[in-house]
This record gives structure tokens, sequence and C-alpha cells, in this order.
């Protein structure tokens, strides 16, 4: 990937290139979650085709409600 700059300015904000805006789908409003992972930004727009790809991936885990249901019962006792 070929790198590309940006200068942040007084208030702390960046400009995101076009190019990338666009294939990225980043539109006037659009959501952007920033995460620091290893001294490192990560920036991940949150778009429709970003909730989409989440769709499932807790799948398989705890059951919250039975969870719930087995607190409330020890509480009980």
């Amino acid at each position: 990937m070929e790198n590309i700059f940006a200068v942040v300015s007084s208030k702390g904000q960046i400009v995101i290139p076009a190019e990338l805006r666009q294939k990225l789908g980043i539109e006037t409003g659009t959501r952007i979650a920033i995460e620091e992972r290893d001294n490192q930004l990560i920036l991940q727009p949150i778009t429709a085709n970003f909730i989409k790809s989440m769709k499932g991936c807790l799948k398989g885990g705890p059951d919250m409600v039975a969870s719930l249901i087995r607190d409330r019962r020890t509480e009980d006792r």
C-alpha cells in the first residue's frame, strides 16, 4: 500500500484524501471508530457495509439471558 500523508491541524483534525473517502464509502457525517494499537491509530469507518460485516460475530457466545436468570436465582438464595 502506498503511504499517504496528512497534517494535523491545531484543532487535532486531519483531512482524509478524497480518493480514500470514495474508496471506503466515507461521506459527510460518517462516524469513524479510532483504535490505538501498538502505538498506531486504526481508523474504521462505520458504514452500512461495516455493520453488515459484523452480523453474526457474537454467535456462539454465552447465553446472556440464561446467565441473568442463573444470577437472579443465586441472589434469591
